[in-house]
Formats: C-alpha cells, structure tokens, sequence
C-alpha cells in the first residue's frame, strides 16, 4: 500500500526518521498520521499537491501496522466501497487481529478499528491506487453493518446501507457468512432480513423507483 514506518527502514537508512522528514520535505511522501508516510505515486510529479484517498490511507496506515493482507476493510468502509454509502463520510472501518484505539489521519478521516482474528471475515483482494486491498464481501458488509450499525457513530447511514446492500447480497454465500456467525448474531441478522422483506413487499412493486422510505413506511 505505498505505506512506510521508520522501523520498517532501519536496514535501510542509519536515521529512517530523518529520511523520512526529507524526503517529506522533497515532495515524496505525504505523513498520513505520526510515524506513518506514503509514498506519492510514480505518476505525481514532487511538486504537484496531492493526498491519497480516505479509505485507502485507511487501509495503507493498517497495513504498515499489521502486513499485508491482513487488515480488512469492513463495515461503512466497505459499504463505501461497494457504493451503499453514495456520499464521502469522514469515518471509516478497518478489521485487525487486535485492539487499536481510533485514530484520525492528518489527510483526513477517523479510523476505527475492529478486531477480527485471520480468516473469519469473508472479503476479497481489491487493486487500489496504493496497492492490493482486502475488502469484505457485499453479504459480509450487510451483516456487520446489521449486527454492529454503531461502530463508527454513523447509525442510519449503516441503517441505510444495509438497506441497499440486501437486494444485491448473494443468498448462498449470505447463508455461508451466517453459518460461521454464532447462533444469537445469525438469528438477528434473519429477523432482520424478514422484516426488510415485509416492509419492501409492504411498499409495493413500484418500489426502488419512485418511492423514498422512511422508517416502515413508503412515501
């Protein structure tokens, strides 16, 4: 994810901090948070201002913390994007193997971090502007946001993509995305789709096209 820390230098440089600075000072890197840079793409000249995007700066500060392919985004970062969430929100969701405390970018945005344990979140490698990116799946994404709609502070925003992730969720793998959910947190997401069919089947088949739903309701 172009993302670098001092440590990860110190074979490198004698003073990975101070190399850090100048080359900060060059036009090379950008400083995401303390400790953390990234390097600019190839095709952005020194000079030219630039900063990567929310998300992705996201994902490059926890993959510089954890390795690649470890970090996960989830929740309202991935119904970012798989476009549920059609406005840039200023918080987002990482999954990592352990506790980390939130932390606020300097290029903007807060990261909140979720602990997952390796291989219990069904996402899928995404290519992105600073490198290859896990992102959890359509059917992961509407059940974290179902089952933890607060994390992040954004509740009707998770509400809503949750809303608009459930017609396009795959029902054989949303089963199997179930199945590996303990029984209490499966039966929740189930009366929650049950009663997102009632209330769709309760707006009509000109649904989706002309209506605008509130709580319950069609209006």
């Amino acid at each position: 994810m172009r993302t670098v820390r001092p440590v990860m230098l110190r074979g490198l440089y004698a003073n990975p901090e101070k190399e850090l600075v100048r080359l900060r000072a060059n036009g090379l890197v950008v400083r995401i948070a303390y400790g953390t840079y990234v390097a600019k793409p190839d095709t952005v000249a020194p000079e030219t201002p630039w900063k990567p995007l929310f998300e992705e700066a996201a994902m490059g500060y926890a993959t510089a913390a954890y390795g690649d392919r470890v970090p996960i985004l989830v929740g309202l970062g991935a119904a970012r994007h798989w476009h549920a969430i059609p406005r840039p929100i200023a918080v987002t969701v990482v999954a990592v193997p352990e506790q980390h405390r939130p932390v606020t970018l300097e290029t903007g945005g807060r990261v909140v971090f979720a602990v997952r344990q390796p291989g219990t979140t069904d996402a899928i490698p995404v290519q992105a502007s600073l490198g290859t990116m896990l992102v959890a799946r359509i059917e992961q994404t509407l059940v974290d946001l179902v089952l933890r709609p607060d994390l992040g502070g954004m509740p009707d925003e998770a509400k809503a993509a949750a809303q608009a992730l459930t017609s396009r969720a795959d029902p054989q793998r949303l089963d199997m995305v179930l199945d590996n959910c303990p029984a209490a947190a499966a039966a929740r997401v189930k009366h929650w789709l049950a009663r997102e069919e009632d209330r769709l089947e309760a707006c009509g088949p000109w649904f989706g096209e002309t209506a605008a739903v509130s709580e319950g309701h069609c209006a």
